[in-house]
């Protein structure tokens, strides 16, 4: 009879080289403020929120409601700094209404850890906190 030992140990060098997704941007409690279903797509996010976070223009953007639980990816676009509107444009205005809190959020993929930008909005999307 022929027996023989299987290794279940992970290769290390394997997992040190491995890639993540990691949580690079986020934008915590906006408000939407306009939610328009006639308008191609994305998501409109004043230009001084953007930077603040580290979101770039037509980045990939996951979108979740506080208010209703409503979850979505769609891209971001940059809107008018400074007037702190968020709009939800096309079909995601469906699933994400307006006056709804939100959390917009953008990953990025590496081997090593990152530290996030993420800010806190108040009801007027104000940024009120900086946590980085």
């Amino acid at each position: 009879m022929m027996s023989f030992c299987l290794d279940l140990q992970p290769d290390r060098g394997f997992f040190a080289r491995m890639q993540h997704v990691l949580l690079k941007s986020k934008i915590h409690r906006a408000c939407v403020i306009v939610a328009d279903v006639d308008y191609e797509g994305s998501i409109e996010i004043p230009s001084d929120l953007m930077e603040a976070a580290g979101i770039w223009e037509g980045e990939k953007v996951l979108v979740t409601s506080a208010s209703k639980g409503g979850r979505l990816e769609t891209y971001a676009q940059a809107g008018e700094p400074g007037t702190g509107k968020i709009i939800m444009n096309g079909g995601a205005a469906h699933i994400i209404k307006a006056g709804e809190r939100i959390t917009i959020m953008s990953f990025a993929i590496s081997e090593n850890p990152i530290l996030p930008k993420k800010i806190v909005c108040n009801e007027l999307n104000e940024i009120i906190r900086r946590v980085n």
